[in-house]
């Protein structure tokens, strides 16, 4: 029987699992389709040895499901990052990673490749019981890899290059920025990360919305967020909600979009085979890969600047280039004396639309939008003083209507009943 280990190879298979335990609630092990037994078991026990009390059980007829229970309130640090603090190496690598550190153990010291494995080999492995060496295209791609990290530093000197670690940088006393980072903003995993070389004490603010889950994405989101530094393209695969499978899609990110509301995070990209603006849930991507740069990002993104003017949300209606129509939207509410908290919320969250005063107590909001569907659940809102409605959209307006006469038939109300 092969022996169960905590690390992982493979981030996405872990992200997937932890996110069906804790955001789509509880499954027993035979709904995980596509997926072995063992392989169910070895994740599962993976996920609770980091994350101990918050893995619970429940016994059903069809048997023991498994769930996470985390209350975000009450959580000081996101427990989901111990999950990145899991990543699994070879033999090779983790005595490889050790022997150079130990060889430079201060910026001052520097060697050449060639120097470098003369110590390893010589110095180092020699003295091992069962003698191992690394050949010089080993030593040369982790020094290749470090130097992306930014944990060594590389300068010519003639045809050579010399190798030293990088300077530690000193993280301040006061940690209050860093403890704040990590639960709020996109990849706080850095954050998270540096807190745990501090001797930090318990987290100094309480969050009233703390959205957790987004650290399973930051993975994803750091790779997007390079790419748009660098104004590359990217190729992606994107989860069908209506599918089992995920299909690849290039396109060009431009903007992520966070949702206060509900901390859920939106790609805005340029999808040039269909020559349109387009937004992805960053939860359903996986797998982005960087792809060569593109002369027109500016223009791409200049153009996605223009268009948030007429967003409500995420959604861009067809988002094509060549002209994405708008739909508008127009209804009057009424405000009773004492009541300017009503005209405040229309002026706070009505984001793109105009607000007016019509008459001492009625306000009319009005806006253009590329998606009117958007806007339903927050125009429902008022919908106990709306005097009077309207849709350039008669489909959007039917819909809106039918569910009020829904509503009414659920109450035993007659539509005009009551004011």
């Amino acid at each position: 029987m092969a022996q169960y280990s905590e690390l992982i190879k493979d981030f996405e298979k872990i992200r997937a699992y932890m996110r069906e335990f804790y955001v789509y609630g509880i499954k027993s092990r035979e709904e995980y389709r596509g997926k072995s037994s063992r392989t169910y078991d070895d994740e599962r026990r993976r996920i609770e040895s980091w994350l101990g009390d918050h893995m619970d059980y429940v016994r059903t007829p069809s048997g023991k499901n498994a769930f996470i229970s985390i209350d975000s309130r009450s959580q000081d640090h996101n427990p989901l990052y111990n999950a990145f603090r899991a990543k699994s190496f070879t033999d090779g690598d983790i005595t490889l990673h050790f022997i150079l550190f130990d060889i430079l153990y201060t910026p001052e010291v520097e060697y050449s490749l060639a120097s470098l494995l003369d110590i390893i080999n010589d110095e180092y492995l020699s003295r091992f019981d069962e003698p191992m060496s690394f050949d010089e295209s080993t030593v040369r791609k982790k020094l290749k890899e470090y130097l992306a990290l930014g944990l060594i530093e590389a300068r010519k000197e003639g045809k050579r290059l010399l190798y030293r670690r990088t300077a530690d940088i000193e993280i301040p006393c006061d940690t209050d920025a860093l403890h704040l980072f990590s639960e709020i903003a996109p990849c706080g995993v850095i954050g998270a990360f540096l807190l745990d070389k501090t001797q930090h004490d318990e987290h100094p603010f309480d969050l009233k919305h703390h959205y957790i889950t987004s650290s399973l994405d930051s993975d994803v989101l750091a790779t997007l967020f390079l790419a748009m530094r660098e104004k590359r393209a990217v190729t992606l695969l994107n989860k069908n909600r209506k599918r089992e499978d995920a299909g690849r899609v290039r396109v060009v990110p431009l903007r992520v979009f966070i949702s206060v509301q509900s901390g859920r995070q939106h790609l805005l990209c340029y999808v040039s085979e269909k020559n349109c603006i387009k937004s992805f849930r960053i939860d359903y991507l996986s797998s982005v890969r960087l792809e060569e740069c593109v002369a027109r990002f500016d223009e791409l993104r200049a153009h996605l600047c223009k268009m948030e003017e007429n967003m409500f949300g995420v959604s861009v209606g067809s988002g094509r280039l060549d002209g994405a129509s708008t739909e508008r939207v127009s209804f009057t509410v009424k405000v009773g004396e004492g009541e300017d908290f009503i005209v405040n919320r229309l002026m706070r969250e009505g984001r793109c639309g105009m607000v007016e005063r019509i008459s001492t107590d009625t306000y009319r909001y009005s806006a253009e939008v590329y998606d009117l569907s958007e806007l339903i659940p927050w125009i429902r809102s008022f919908i106990c003083r709306i005097t009077e409605i309207s849709f350039s959209n008669k489909n959007i307006e039917k819909r809106f209507l039918d569910d009020l006469d829904a509503m009414y038939k659920m109450y035993g109300i007659k539509a005009g009943d009551g004011e």
